[in-house]
């Protein structure tokens, strides 16, 4: 059993930190054993996540920082994202019907969809009523 690599990074919910959040899973991911062909699926779901709540989380001008903490074993990458804007469950939100969401057009709201396809695990919860906690786990088998 190898040991538990972990690391944490924290942003301002800004999408010009997008590139750095991207640039931090890219760098845990190359330190794990989860296989390379994984890596800019991963990346995609963690940006789909902390890009939904920068753009729904705070209100306009409201200043709220991002917390990414990722935790990497032998038989799984988790990345835990944990922010203190308003309450979203990504669990109410059902799959689109892709058909009809491809013949109107649409390019938005495809990321919690895409997060539950790459992702083994998609689990939130609401923790002491101050923090939205998102976790995403993949699997190394």
């Amino acid at each position: 059993m190898g040991e538990t690599l972990k690391d944490r990074l924290v942003v301002s919910n800004d999408t010009k930190y997008l590139i750095v959040v991207r640039d931090f899973v890219a760098r845990l991911i190359r330190q794990s054993r989860l296989a390379r062909e994984e890596e800019n699926k991963v990346i995609l779901a963690v940006d789909e996540a902390v890009t939904n709540i920068i753009e729904h989380g705070y209100d306009e001008g409201v200043d709220g920082s991002i917390e990414i903490e990722i935790e990497a074993a032998d038989d799984q990458f988790k990345v835990v994202i944990r922010d203190s804007g308003r309450v979203f469950n990504p669990e109410s939100i059902p799959d689109p019907d892709m058909k009809e969401h491809v013949q109107r057009g649409y390019k938005k709201g495809l990321g919690i969809f895409l997060m539950r396809q790459i992702m083994d695990e998609v689990r939130y919860k609401f923790k002491d009523g101050v923090k939205n906690e998102l976790t995403l786990v993949k699997f190394i088998r």
